[in-house]
Formats: C-alpha cells, sequence, structure tokens
C-alpha cells in the first residue's frame, strides 16, 4: 500500500465537498477498492469514508410501503435487518464471507456494480430506486454495464428503496473461491408482472431476463420458464463457458421460482 489521505467526514455534504478534492475517493466498506489499490490498479490521493455518515446507515420502511436502506449499511446489518422483505435480508446473510458481510455496504457494492456481484441483481430485480445526494435513479436506468452506472463523479449513493413484492427468492451458483456469484438470479413477483435479473453471467453485467418475466408473468410457476437464453453475450472462462453459464440462467430461475415465499 502506498501513503494517501484519510477523510472521515460526519455528514453527506461534507462527505460532497470533500469528494470535490483532487484524486479524491468515495470509500465504503473498502472490500473492492482497498485491494483494487494495494495492486495499484487504483490511486486515489484521498480516500473519503462514508462509513461514520448516520443519515446514510439503517433500515426503514417508508410511507409507500418500501424497504429503504441506507448506503453506509453494512451486509450484515441488511441480513439481520431486512425482515420486511425476506428474499434480499437471504440474499445478504450469503455474500461473501462474516469480514465481507460485517465491511462491505451496499451502497458500495452498488457504486462498484461488479458484474458478479448480488446486490445489483436485488435492485435490478425489485425495481429498487437508487437514492443519492442529488437525485432519484430507477435501476432499469442505474445499471448500463460492467462496472458501469449512472453516477456521476462525486456523487453518493445514500439510500436505496426496494419495492417489497408478493414472493421472491434469489438463487445462486456459488464461485467457491472468490464466493462471487458464478451466476445468481433473483426473482420478484409483483401485482403487476414478475421481474427476473441475472448476475454473474454476462459480458454486459447484470441484465432482465424478458423472456422468462413475460412467461412468469402468464403463469409462475417453474415448469413455465422458458429455454436457456441465447449464449452469445455470455462470460466465459476457467470457470464456465458461455454455454454453460446460459444453462445456469435457466436452471437457477426455476429454483427461484419453486423456492419463491
Amino acid at each position: 500500500m502506498y501513503n494517501f489521505d484519510f477523510v472521515k467526514p460526519g455528514s453527506v455534504a461534507d462527505a460532497v465537498a470533500a469528494l470535490k478534492g483532487d484524486e479524491a475517493q468515495a470509500l465504503g466498506g473498502g472490500q473492492t477498492l482497498l485491494p483494487t489499490m494495494k495492486q495499484r490498479l487504483a490511486s486515489p490521493a484521498t480516500l473519503v469514508s462514508l462509513s461514520g455518515i448516520s443519515e446514510m446507515q439503517g433500515i426503514c420502511t417508508g410511507d409507500d410501503g418500501a424497504l429503504c436502506i441506507g448506503g453506509a449499511t453494512t451486509h450484515a446489518e441488511v441480513a439481520a435487518g431486512a425482515g420486511a422483505y425476506p428474499a434480499l435480508a437471504a440474499m445478504a446473510s450469503h455474500i461473501g464471507d462474516p469480514a465481507v458481510r460485517n465491511r462491505g455496504t451496499i451502497g458500495g457494492s452498488l457504486a462498484n456494480n461488479d458484474p458478479s456481484a448480488c446486490y445489483p441483481s436485488a435492485a435490478l430485480g425489485s425495481g429498487a430506486t437508487i437514492v443519492t445526494n442529488t437525485r432519484e435513479i430507477a435501476a432499469d436506468d442505474y445499471f448500463q454495464g460492467m462496472f458501469a452506472t449512472a453516477l456521476d463523479e462525486g456523487e453518493i449513493i445514500t439510500e436505496v428503496r426496494f419495492p417489497v413484492p408478493e414472493k421472491a427468492n434469489y438463487q445462486k451458483f456459488v464461485q467457491p473461491a472468490s464466493r462471487f456469484a458464478l451466476v445468481g438470479v433473483f426473482v420478484a413477483k409483483y401485482a403487476d408482472g414478475v421481474r427476473v435479473a441475472v448476475t454473474g453471467a454476462s459480458e454486459d453485467g447484470v441484465f432482465r431476463w424478458s423472456e422468462a418475466e413475460a412467461a412468469l408473468s402468464s403463469n409462475f410457476d417453474a415448469s413455465a420458464v422458458p429455454d436457456a437464453p441465447s449464449a452469445d453475450g455470455m462470460i466465459a472462462d476457467l470457470h464456465g463457458s458461455k454455454a454453460y453459464r446460459a444453462h445456469l440462467v435457466k436452471v437457477l430461475t426455476a429454483r427461484a421460482v419453486a423456492a419463491a415465499s
């Protein structure tokens, strides 16, 4: 690791001001950023920690019934406190290991948008709203490709609002070394239809499987899951081929539908 300045503001306003400095970078739980810095793949001059901002922490229920989670809330806190959305709590309880869950944050995960992370599929599958210090962004507009989001430079995720579905479930085929999703599928059934979001499979990052959404909106049963999506554009690496990942998308979607409650 190299030398850098460390700032720990107590409010969102102070954090925004600190991020206007030259080569300043926001720091959530640091589960991705710090290893990246050690490998010299990133070299911010100043880290602006968001972990001490109380207005970005905690879980509550909004007036519209949505589950509202502060951007600095850890995975462990989501697992313990998101009981109003059982599928989301269960998903958070299986992210990484205890060390990761007690340091990593929902805002940090969504800001990083790793193509194999779990939270992007939950946010997209739930039709969540990403709230920042300046605006609200629908999940459908937020995710813009591998590691790419709609966030502007210096913009901070302060809250994520999840509409609570009638039924939902998340299924993850774990890559055992990293505990990221080789493929993960989040299925959520709402009164106006079903949403299916897939992580870990596509070269473009998290995506909605529209064919499955249409089929399951008509018949919410595992038998209604269509044939596997096209393997074109799927990730291929030493852990699995494009066709293998496409097959997993179908299998995990059916499992998620069968397990949804």
